[in-house]
């Protein structure tokens, strides 16, 4: 995808585990052709280094994956457009807008993945046996649970919400390649950080 933009902009796919949000990066990605970064594939490289891995471990590696992110980002072109796929809200807001402003972000679009409590359970136990090891097993399912009955976007911008299904993925689609083709800057606010404004 050719931006005329040299704003710096992201996407957050965003969602607690299991919701989907790696099918959908991965489809957005083909479809819209804009580069990836993923949370989990900055971090279990590092996993695999220092195994065995407790969950204290991993959180302290999924936090350097999370400052890495924000890193990459900010050494891009000001053109590039990241998709991040990433459970943001493991880490608190603020931190996600202190890595947005030292990476230089301008512009923050979510897309938020909706699942149901049951849905984000079944869906997590079914891949427990695929998992690289160091990350939460079973014991994590009552957490996921109330995650999934409490979670919600990180609103930093502009937020759509997404179920995962073929109709769904169509229509961030058609979301992104609005908001992102160029971004209408009002001339009073050409300054400001976008993912500031509401």
């Amino acid at each position: 995808m050719t931006l005329t933009t040299q704003h710096r902009q992201v996407v957050l796919i965003n969602g607690i585990p299991a919701s989907g949000k790696s099918t959908l990066t991965q489809a957005l990605a083909a479809r819209l052709a804009l580069p990836v970064l993923t949370l989990d594939s900055l971090k279990e490289p590092f996993m695999a280094s220092f195994a065995p891995v407790d969950r204290q471990r991993n959180r302290q590696l999924g936090c350097a994956a999370y400052q890495a992110i924000w890193n990459i980002v900010g050494q891009a072109p000001a053109g590039c457009v990241y998709l991040i796929d990433a459970w943001f809200g493991f880490q608190p807001k603020a931190a996600l807008e202190q890595g947005l402003a030292a990476a230089g972000v301008t512009r923050v679009l979510e897309l938020w993945m909706t699942i149901s409590p049951d849905e984000a359970v079944a869906r997590y136990q079914a891949r427990l046996a695929r998992r690289m090891p160091g990350h939460p097993g079973a014991e994590y399912l009552p957490e996921l649970r109330r995650l999934a009955e409490q979670a919600e976007p990180m609103g930093v911008g502009p937020v759509l919400r997404i179920d995962g299904s073929d109709s769904s993925i169509n229509a961030a689609e058609r979301w992104l390649s609005a908001q992102l083709l160029p971004p209408r800057l009002r001339p009073w606010e050409a300054d400001k950080p976008l993912y500031q404004q509401r």
